[in-house]
């Protein structure tokens, strides 16, 4: 029943175009241009590229644009998946003199996502990019309808519209990640820095965001184990959606004005959310996904899957004749595919040397992590926690 729920739950958010736990505020303005007759606003060839990077789309090649990136309704300065993954398209086709250029749906529909994707292909793309779980259906028809050309699927699998079939062709990559563990990373660095008082929000309670809380509650237990500290609280909830909403920022205020020191902003702009609460009562935010410590001067570091280097080892992979399709490639801290952003992380005591030590701990398999699964929601019941309190608000 709960899995039938969670289905309808998911479709729904696919028709408002919002995206999983790392979906961006959508804050920047669209850099693309509009085809004339398509329902898909492209990117012109000077179109300009995320702050980070300053990099504008190539002129095409006799064939067009080899590399092409799709994004969901976001930019590509989302600060989130759709820059994380067009930064490493885009590191990769510099490097190696390849056409490259990114597209955008209008709407958040399969029908306008598989539009945009044929839209990529008929503009010369051999090799698609699509970031995150919108994406699962839209790939999950495209990989039959275009079966010679390739396709990354960002933090997603693809299946059929009602769930029913999952299924990936040899002309699919898709890319999953191990959030539980960037999730860990984040939860023990906080104790380890001395917040005693944590508190995890995020947004649908679907696995990508349960395995980030699960994490998170989970090392901050073991940090607090090794200190010798029992009195570690979190405050813990799924806010049902991933929009900041005047409800989320109030939730989080009244943590903070309860004593929460830190929250964790698990849920696309929800995180935005807690930022303006953390902003009102001068605590500290972690955010997700990507290194949000330019969103907020409140971010004091941030649970990252690294998107940019799974889209470049995919992309390589490709022109190296290793593609790994049919299979699902899972990046984990043993890859390099997760971890925090030390270089702009705001830690009182905790170090560059104490984050290698615990980082090298968890990639050698010293800690075993719960696996939650969309039944398992509620880490009061899953969780044998000692030194943590969990309080979830449902």
């Amino acid at each position: 029943m709960k899995k039938r729920m969670l289905a309808a739950v998911m479709a729904a958010v696919m028709v408002t175009g919002l995206t999983a736990c790392g979906g961006g505020s959508g804050s920047g303005a669209s850099t693309s241009g509009q085809d004339a007759g398509t329902t898909a606003a492209v990117s012109e060839t000077t179109a300009a590229a995320p702050a980070e990077t300053q990099k504008a789309a190539s002129a095409p090649s006799e064939n067009g644009f080899e590399l092409a990136l799709v994004t969901d309704l976001g930019t590509i300065d989302d600060k989130s998946f759709n820059q994380g993954a067009w930064e490493g398209l885009t590191r990769y086709a510099q490097e190696n003199n390849i056409s490259y250029k990114y597209y955008q749906p209008q709407e958040g529909t399969t029908d306008s996502y598989l539009e945009t994707i044929g839209l990529a292909i008929e503009g010369g793309a051999k090799l698609v990019v699509c970031p995150g779980f919108l994406f699962e259906e839209p790939v999950y028809l495209a990989q039959d309808q275009y079966p010679d050309v390739h396709f990354i699927l960002l933090d997603g699998e693809p299946h059929s519209g009602d769930y029913s079939d999952y299924r990936t062709n040899d002309n699919v990559m898709p890319i999953l990640f191990q959030e539980d563990e960037a999730g860990f990373l984040a939860g023990y660095a906080a104790v380890k820095d001395g917040y005693t008082k944590l508190g995890f929000m995020g947004g649908m309670a679907v696995p990508a965001v349960i395995r980030f809380g699960y994490g998170f509650i989970e090392g901050a237990d073991a940090a607090a184990n090794e200190l010798g500290i029992s009195g570690i609280e979190v405050m813990y909830t799924y806010t049902g959606a991933f929009a900041a909403t005047p409800e989320a920022q109030s939730m989080a205020a009244s943590w903070n004005q309860n004593g929460t020191e830190v929250v964790f902003g698990c849920g696309g702009a929800v995180g935005n959310s807690v930022m303006a609460a953390a902003q009102e009562k001068g605590t500290k935010v972690i955010g997700v996904d990507v290194d949000q410590s330019f969103e907020s001067e409140t971010v004091i570091t941030s649970a990252m899957k690294q998107l940019s280097n799974s889209v470049y080892d995919g992309v390589k992979a490709f022109y190296d004749g290793t593609f790994p399709g049919g299979k699902t490639s899972v990046f984990t801290a043993a890859n390099d595919g997760v971890g925090l952003p030390m270089e702009t992380s705001k830690f009182n005591t905790f170090t560059q040397d104490d984050y290698d030590a615990i980082y090298k701990r968890l990639v050698a398999g010293e800690f075993e992590l719960v696996q939650p699964s969309a039944d398992n929601i509620d880490p009061t019941v899953d969780l044998n926690v000692t030194a943590t309190t969990i309080n979830y608000v449902e």
